[in-house]
């Protein structure tokens, strides 16, 4: 029995060798456990198993898991699914949970809405510092770090952080204690809670509707997490792999996730061989050049990824604008040029030796120069051109990437060494 051999380990030991066994186990260990290991377990583990569980889910184990289960988390992982399916696991559960995760389900996931969660503690400013001290005995909860002051409309009007009233007289009210709670609006970005976050240096913010009403907060370390977990999924949607991946995801899903983008590489780097097809000419009459080849495309290469990596942070972090294209495409060739006469200068140097030609060595100078320039300049604006027609900067960029500096490199080498083959004398 598996649930005999799991009885000592942890959730996330459990998750972690369930990750490796077949949908009907992992639903036979989660049927067979009690209320608490099952929720426990599900919640770690990965994002494409638990889709594949929802969809042969049934309703007695749904309500086990979803029963007395922290809102925001089950709110992140449905939100991924199906929405009529879940909607209709929802009207298992009773009123205040489901509500809560259908209000949850309503916000776009990089919203301060999504983020949030609807647990606070809140007080009038009529109230007494004493009064304030009792509810929070009996909550009994040590995560509450602030008291919110909202008015008889719910609005949020003030705050008062727990060590104030920790010194305060017992009959002194909050309002005398309250001061100004900067804020988010529940559609806010993720970058934009975090900008809050940093500029004010809060622990965590609260959440407000258009009409400033107190909807929930959001706590540093829920920011934190999925900043993370986007920066991830972005780096791995950078190379083709699907945000939803895991190092021990079953083969099968890998293999959907990237095989697209394997085929998609495939017909770029055809296109990038056209490109050489052209000069085959040249090739056979030169046949050193083919030597070259990688030279001039690993170089640009890693010049565009530099500029690329640099960018998609500076996107990220909110360092620049899409109106600022120009001038981030500026530094990247000024970069790129810098950097392409230092390498061309030592790359000259080397084939001149190797090949014995002054005229193969300026060819392959010159086009390092080039292609570098164009590879800076390429990193630059690929993710901010992705940005501005509103799709992730990170998806995929580095494949995009690869085919411009892989036949802009080949096109610089070859088509000046065809160009030049005969006033430099390259034979």
């Amino acid at each position: 029995m598996l649930n005999e051999k799991y009885s000592i380990k942890s959730p996330k030991e459990i998750a972690y060798d369930l990750e490796k066994r077949t949908t009907s186990e992992i639903i036979s260990f989660l049927n067979d456990s009690s209320a608490p290991i099952a929720q426990s377990v599900f919640f770690e583990l990965p994002n494409h198993i638990i889709v594949d569980i929802f969809s042969i889910i049934s309703n007695e184990l749904f309500i086990k898991i979803f029963t007395k289960v922290d809102t925001h988390k089950a709110s992140r992982i449905l939100a991924r699914l199906d929405r009529n399916k879940v909607y209709q696991k929802l009207d298992l559960l009773s009123k205040i949970p489901a509500r809560e995760i259908k209000e949850f389900l309503n916000y776009n996931e990089n919203t301060a809405g999504f983020l949030m969660e609807t647990y606070f503690f809140s007080c009038s400013k009529e109230e007494t510092v004493d009064s304030a001290l009792s509810k929070l005995r009996k909550l009994n909860d040590k995560r509450i770090i602030t008291i919110y002051i909202i008015d008889d409309e719910q609005k949020l009007i003030g705050r008062v952080p727990v060590n104030y009233i920790a010194i305060a007289k017992p009959d002194q009210k909050l309002e005398a204690l309250m001061y100004f709670a900067p804020s988010i609006q529940a559609m806010a970005t993720r970058e934009e809670v975090i900008e809050a976050i940093e500029s004010h240096a809060l622990l965590q913010i609260p959440v407000v509707d258009i009409h400033h009403h107190l909807l929930g907060i959001i706590r540093n370390d829920t920011i934190l997490s999925a900043s993370r977990e986007e920066a991830s999924g972005d780096l791995q949607t950078m190379f083709g792999a699907g945000k939803e991946e895991h190092a021990l995801s079953k083969a099968s899903f890998a293999v959907r996730k990237r095989l697209p983008w394997l085929q998609i590489n495939l017909v770029t780097a055809f296109l990038a061989s056209m490109v050489v097809g052209l000069f085959e000419d040249t090739i056979a009459k030169i046949t050193i050049l083919a030597v070259f080849l990688p030279v001039v495309a690993g170089q640009s290469g890693n010049t565009g990824s530099q500029a690329l990596a640099v960018t998609i942070r500076g996107l990220a972090l909110r360092e620049i604008s899409i109106g600022q294209w120009w001038r981030v495409a500026k530094k990247e060739l000024a970069v790129g040029f810098i950097n392409g006469v230092a390498v061309a200068i030592t790359t000259g140097i080397v084939v001149f030796f190797w090949a014995n030609s002054f005229g193969i060595a300026l060819v392959i100078g010159v086009s390092m120069i080039l292609s570098m320039v164009i590879a800076g300049f390429s990193g630059a604006i690929i993710p901010i051109g992705l940005k501005a027609v509103g799709q992730d900067p990170a998806t995929s960029s580095s494949i995009i990437l690869t085919t411009v500096t892989d036949i802009c490199g080949f096109l610089s080498f070859l088509g000046l060494a065809s160009a030049l083959s005969s006033v430099l004398g390259i034979t």
